[in-house]
């Protein structure tokens, strides 16, 4: 459900209905916001890079400041994975079984399940996402203790169905994808997750022109990778008063993510001189996916 102004594009949006009907007792998750850099790594790298995972119901993000010659390998990958390459990213060597790919640009880049090496080829970031799957990354995120009981009001990851012509490595230059009129960011999708990047905002947002909305059983994951954010979530009233909750209105500073709980309500808004976020679901959007902006579409057929 939305409170969109008019004029947002999202107003239009068809909200797609819960899988099944949510008792209003069910406890709400609190809303997390994990600025990474004051939290101890929690991987260190031959080379000295230093990774920091953290994880969301259905999605493990791992962001490295990535040294020059580290490789990020997995092995007996159960599932796909992605790689974010944003302006500040490390320039990357990318094998994945019989196949490799060099990529320097901004992009969204798909890793098939399997065996797979990651190369940084020179120092900068590097922003890799996969479903919770993938067990030894969620066991070892930083916020684990948070999903020690697991949120009863978001949907459980059901994969969609597999990309044409089977899984493979797939890179998408955002180059050939510039922001337009018309659609809502760059939105990507996988089997398992759906990424967003939204456009770099060359000043704070306009107070007047925010966005408050909620997902019904569904997290986001707010990414922040420049500038500064306040996240501004309001909780919904259940039957047990005890429970309720007070407004929520966070400034956070990045490399950050917020993950954001159903059902509550919330919007974002930029308040640094120049910032870019980039939104993460996993599964992916049914409401995104139905709109005709996901811009791999072809690849990767809806539900």
């Amino acid at each position: 459900m939305s409170m969109y102004a008019k004029d947002d594009i999202r107003s239009a949006l068809a909200t797609a209905a819960p899988e099944k009907a949510i008792d209003p007792s069910t406890p709400v998750k609190p809303a997390q916001w994990i600025e990474f850099l004051s939290h101890e790594p929690t991987e260190i790298g031959e080379h000295g890079s230093r990774t920091w995972t953290a994880r969301a119901a259905n999605l493990v993000l791992s962001y490295t400041e990535a040294k020059s010659g580290e490789v990020f390998s997995r092995s007996a990958q159960p599932d796909e994975y992605a790689i974010l390459l944003y302006s500040e990213s490390s320039p990357l060597h990318i094998v994945a079984g019989s196949e490799s790919v060099s990529i320097g640009e901004e992009a969204f880049v798909v890793v098939p399940p399997g065996d797979s090496a990651i190369t940084v080829m020179a120092d900068g970031i590097l922003i890799r996402l996969f479903s919770a799957m993938a067990d030894d990354l969620r066991e070892g995120a930083l916020n684990a203790a948070a999903y020690a009981e697991p949120d009863l009001r978001a949907a459980p990851l059901e994969p969609w169905p597999d990309p044409v012509g089977g899984f493979r490595l797939r890179t998408y230059p955002l180059a050939d994808t510039p922001v337009i009129p018309g659609r809502f960011g760059r939105i990507f999708r996988t089997t398992n997750l759906m990424v967003n990047f939204l456009a770099e905002e060359p000043a704070p947002r306009e107070r007047t022109k925010l966005s408050p909305h909620f997902h019904e059983d569904f997290e986001q994951i707010s990414l922040a990778v420049k500038g500064s954010f306040v996240h501004h979530i309001r909780y919904p009233w259940g039957p047990d008063s005890t429970q309720w909750r007070p407004d929520e209105h966070r400034q956070i500073e990045t490399p950050s993510i917020c993950i954001i709980p159903p059902p509550t309500v919330h919007t974002t808004q930029g308040v640094g001189r120049h910032q870019q976020l980039i939104d993460i679901f996993s599964a992916p959007r049914e409401d995104f996916s139905a709109s005709g902006w996901v811009l791999n579409a072809d690849d990767y057929p809806s539900k």
